[in-house]
């Protein structure tokens, strides 16, 4: 099953103040800005195995921190920047629109950087199911539990995003319900275009530029999203992280992924979260939806802090005890200050080139 991974990394200078990616963004075609200033974001291609995924993105990394080096330049793997001044939003007209139509707290968007894992499309129905009901894996990899100093959940970046940037339009940023087809679902995404549209609209939006940037197939933000250009299903939940930790997770998720075109996939009509949802080799047993949704909220505020988090996910087929996330090591305090939060992203840009190293060893790129 063809999998592929793109992650965001916050770019600091030597002293660990955030700034842009410059020289970093042209290392190659699948090296670019995103939509702030200070983000840069690295993809792999499909690759067939988790061991070309590994090589390829080992080999990728060692590229751009190269680059980074003689650039004088950091990649921080965190969820957040902890704490930091404001951040800009390179200009651009899908970035004003949503402004307008989501208003002030489009803001949070910008504090946030995040890890897409993509899958090759087979069982549809059933993939877009399951990576609802595995939304709680988020935990694994939680990687900052700071916004602006404050201590705000496990994960503050699935918070802000969740609670905060889209708390007004939560069909375009929360879980969406179990579906019974892909039908159902493009046709979801069809109401949600038109909703943004509308509102667009109301805003003094010019149509035409609505429909000049955006598409059902790119409007919304939730957590799973069905790509057809790719084409893949798209699982967003998780923060930015060590490398070796998000092939650790791609590598769980993708063998969940394979099981469910083997097998069959039911929902539980009644969920008791102590015993919810499993992964057997007999099937698939995915929890009531409502019962999911209270492990993702669990996942999102503790953390593996959560014993039902725990629990579910190692039904559910993860290697939980080999998952070490960075928002539980830097967890603790109510507040980080500035000065703070520069010394833990630079000494998480140092473990993220060990890390890198480690992983180019390994692979023998």
């Amino acid at each position: 099953m063809n999998t592929s991974i793109e992650v965001e990394y916050w770019v600091v200078d030597t002293d660990g103040e955030l700034t842009e990616p410059g020289a970093l963004a042209d290392v190659s075609e699948r090296t670019e800005r995103e939509f702030v200033e200070p983000l840069f974001e690295v993809k792999t291609p499909p690759c067939e195995t988790i061991d070309e995924l590994r090589a390829t993105f080992a080999e990728q990394l060692d590229e751009v921190l190269s680059t980074a080096t003689a650039e004088e330049k950091r990649l921080v793997p965190l969820g957040t920047p902890i704490n930091c001044g404001a951040i800009d939003r390179r200009p651009d007209e899908r970035g004003r629109i949503q402004k307008e139509v989501i208003g002030d707290d489009f803001a949070y968007a910008k504090y946030c950087a995040g890890t897409h894992i993509h899958v090759e499309k087979r069982n549809v129905t059933d993939q877009l199911n399951t990576l609802i009901a595995l939304d709680a894996a988020l935990a694994l990899v939680n990687s900052s539990p700071y916004l602006d100093g404050e201590r705000v959940a496990n994960s503050a970046r699935a918070h802000c995003y969740r609670k905060k940037c889209y708390g007004d339009l939560p069909k375009h940023g929360q879980l969406w319900h179990y579906v019974d087809t892909v039908g159902e679902w493009r046709r979801r995404l069809e109401d949600r275009y038109e909703e943004f549209k509308r509102a667009a609209l109301e805003e003094g939006i010019d149509e035409a530029a609505v429909e000049n940037n955006f598409s059902t197939d790119d409007v919304v933000w939730t957590p799973i999203r069905l790509r057809d250009e790719m084409p893949t299903v798209e699982w967003r939940s998780p923060d930015a992280a060590l490398p070796s930790q998000l092939l650790r997770l791609a590598d769980d998720l993708e063998a969940v992924m394979e099981r469910v075109h083997h097998t069959n996939v039911e929902v539980e009509s009644v969920s008791d979260s102590r015993h919810a949802g499993h992964v057997t080799d007999d099937g698939i047993r995915l929890p009531a939806f409502e019962t999911a949704c209270d492990f993702a909220e669990s996942a999102i505020d503790d953390g593996l802090e959560s014993a039902d988090v725990v629990g579910y996910l190692d039904r559910m087929g993860f290697s939980v005890d080999d998952y070490h996330p960075i928002a539980t090591r830097i967890d603790g305090r109510q507040y980080v200050t500035r000065s703070d939060a520069r010394d833990l992203r630079l000494e998480y840009a140092n473990r993220l080139e060990e890390d890198v190293d480690e992983l180019v060893e390994r692979v023998g790129v």
